[in-house]
């Protein structure tokens, strides 16, 4: 990890312990778990300022090129849920690979248990989308 810890902005960090705070009353399992490990590591992360977070971090609405070990690479968003549209590669925090990816920078690799199983991926590149505003969710 190329800061030592997962680094996420303090309007971001609230967004996301209240929604992993509500995911304790989802069905769907697989969401369900990643969560539950982002909030592990959401504990043991670092919280700063909007304007104290470097351009590489992966934030919600960072456009993030990831690759697999088992060969794959694909351009992605990450967005708050109402957003997501797969078509156009915006996936939502709540997915398995939303929830693994934010918090890290690019050069990063980390090992997650997506619904195929646990694949280690490697942060490719980080470019950042629109600021986040939790006052427009």
């Amino acid at each position: 990890m190329n800061y030592g810890n997962l680094l996420i902005e303090k309007k971001e960090y609230a967004y996301l312990k209240r929604i992993i705070s509500a995911s304790e009353y989802s069905s769907d399992t697989e969401s369900k778990k990643s969560l539950k490990k982002l909030g592990e590591e959401l504990s043991k992360s670092k919280v700063l300022e909007n304007t104290e977070i470097p351009t590489d971090i992966i934030r919600i609405n960072s456009l993030v090129t990831v690759s697999s070990e088992k060969g794959w690479s694909k351009t992605l968003q990450i967005v708050i849920p109402k957003e997501k549209n797969l078509v156009t590669n915006k996936i939502s925090i709540l997915t398995p690979m939303g929830s693994a990816l934010i918090g890290y920078s690019k050069g990063d690799e980390i090992i997650w248990d997506l619904p195929g199983g646990k694949q280690n991926l490697r942060i490719i590149d980080v470019v950042q989308g629109e600021q986040f505003d939790e006052n427009n969710i």
